[in-house]
């Protein structure tokens, strides 16, 4: 009896996350992150018959930027400084010993051929293997214990200047002060000194940290 299990992606995300470096490291981060499941043309329209009903849903899907000769079984969590180790299992890292990953995002429409999501957390063009309902009587347990991360990080105080705002229009503003407050440096790494950089939407991003608030620099 062989142990290999095959798999095939239904479709890809569409995201306003071009690089791994930024994108949010959980879903509902940044609720303003909007993005779409864009199904591949073998998936029939009736697979999403009756989901429009639910306001969220699980994406399931395959980190496919991570090698599968990466695994880790001992990893370095950021929510605790990146100085101590813990087992893979649990945490949410993407070195797995498979590469699947669980976003939770809330559904804004169905449409022919695709999902319109908020609160994304994934890169552009990551595979979708499955899509599940979100079940609120069941999937939420309000006194569940968080381990290491039981309460959400503390947001980081942001400055956009109004130049860049305008533009960015508001929209995309919003959704990059979300994600440049939950702070997206390397746990281990603070150098006051040292200028970030990402890609969100079709823009370059430029900031500084400095006495515990960022600074957007640059956008080009």
């Amino acid at each position: 009896m062989s142990d290999e299990i095959v798999m095939r992606a239904i479709g890809r995300v569409r995201s306003c996350f071009n690089e791994k470096f930024a994108t949010p490291r959980q879903s509902g981060l940044v609720p303003s992150a909007e993005g779409e499941v864009i199904f591949f043309d073998e998936v029939d329209p009736l697979a999403c018959r009756g989901l429009e009903g639910f306001s969220h849903v699980w994406l399931i899907f395959l980190f496919n930027k991570i090698s599968e000769q990466e695994t880790r079984w001992a990893v370095r969590p950021p929510r605790l400084g990146g100085n101590e180790k813990q087992g893979v299992l649990a945490t949410r890292s993407p070195f797995r010993p498979n590469r699947i990953g669980l976003s939770l995002v809330k559904l804004e429409s169905v449409q022919k051929g695709l999902l319109r999501v908020s609160g994304l957390d994934l890169v552009d063009d990551t595979p979708i293997l499955d899509v599940k309902p979100y079940l609120p009587y069941v999937e939420a347990i309000p006194h569940a214990v968080g381990g290491f991360a039981q309460s959400p990080p503390e947001p980081l105080p942001v400055e956009i200047a109004d130049e860049f705002a305008k533009r960015l229009g508001a929209q995309k503003t919003d959704c990059l002060r979300e994600v440049l407050s939950n702070d997206p440096r390397p746990a281990y790494h603070e150098d006051s000194n040292r200028i970030y950089g990402c890609r969100l939407f079709d823009f370059e991003i430029k900031w500084q940290v400095s006495e515990g608030v960022l600074q957007v620099l640059s956008v080009e």
